[in-house]
């Protein structure tokens, strides 16, 4: 649940004391319990949320990791088996007043329910995970150049998981913008449960660049003429991300802060590579200081009514 308040969840306060959290998770899960809401998706939901939340508030490490990086930070370092490892439902409900058969998850004797996938299994009050658990995903921050986003590359990152190095090329498509993700199936972590790998997540990082700045698939560019030029009218030359030159045609009486758009110059959709505009501010450079002559021409410009 990246992105997720779990303080909001179980509305309580940041400074909550963990006794405070156990009474809340306690009101809110015999609310929300499947066995008290037969058949009620979203109660089972609901179930679901505030059992993540309570699993990572009522552990010290967790609750502190989860405070320093946020939700989106926390989500990236624990997958939801970390989350759970160690959480032992039984004990909690015998510990609320709920009793040995006090919640029956699915069918049978034992307990059992689903989260994201993954089940919780219990006998006797005892929770065991079920085998064939995933590994727990990888998120890698790829820093990229505009060119390389503009055009697409390729890139060879070293990682070492579950401690083994590793070096894998990844083909990054052009339109990779910053935060985009790439998903890599089976490139992830270990399961320690005899299940699959985890996935690896290449995000791109895309670095400052000096002549071009970006709005989402849009490129913009600042280019400087001189007054005579705005007033008369020019031709100026634009390069593009891909090395294309243009030419611009200024026409006269241009004022200053104009933009321009040059169509279809800008970064491609990362699916369907259609691309954006590549958009150029034209600054007009006034001079704070002029020869005689300037002064003396401008002068008679004036008295033209100029």
């Amino acid at each position: 649940m990246s992105g997720t308040d779990y303080y909001k969840l179980l509305g309580v306060d940041k400074n909550a004391s963990d006794e405070e959290i156990k009474k809340k998770y306690r009101k809110l899960a015999l609310k929300y319990h499947p066995d008290h809401a037969k058949g009620d998706k979203a109660a089972e939901e609901k179930f679901k949320q505030i059992s993540e939340a309570y699993a990572v508030l009522s552990d010290k490490e967790k609750r502190k990791q989860y405070d320093t990086f946020g939700s989106n930070g926390f989500h990236q370092r624990f997958s939801q088996e970390d989350i759970f490892r160690n959480f032992d439902f039984g004990s909690i409900f015998r510990e609320f007043g709920f009793g040995e058969g006090g919640f029956s998850f699915g069918r049978g004797g034992g307990k059992r329910f689903s989260f994201g996938g993954d089940s919780f299994f219990g006998n006797r009050g005892e929770n065991t995970r079920q085998s064939q658990l995933k590994g727990a995903d990888i998120v890698y921050e790829l820093p990229l150049t505009l060119e390389e986003v503009a055009t697409g590359t390729s890139k060879i990152i070293s990682l070492q998981p579950s401690g083994q190095s590793e070096k894998i090329t990844v083909k990054i498509p052009s339109g990779m913008t910053d935060g985009t993700k790439l998903r890599l199936p089976g490139k992830g972590e270990i399961s320690h449960h005899g299940g699959p790998k985890g996935d690896l997540f290449i995000k791109a990082k895309l670095q400052k660049h000096p002549l071009f700045s970006v709005e989402g698939r849009d490129l913009h560019v600042s280019k400087e003429i001189k007054l005579s030029e705005a007033i008369l009218g020019t031709t100026i030359q634009v390069s593009t991300i891909d090395k294309k030159e243009f030419n611009l045609t200024i026409p006269p009486g241009t004022k200053h802060k104009t933009k321009m758009r040059l169509t279809g110059q800008g970064i491609p959709d990362m699916k369907t590579k259609k691309k954006g505009h590549l958009y150029v501010n034209i600054n007009v450079n006034i001079p704070k200081s002029l020869t005689k002559k300037q002064e003396s021409l401008l002068k008679e410009l004036a008295e033209t009514g100029l």
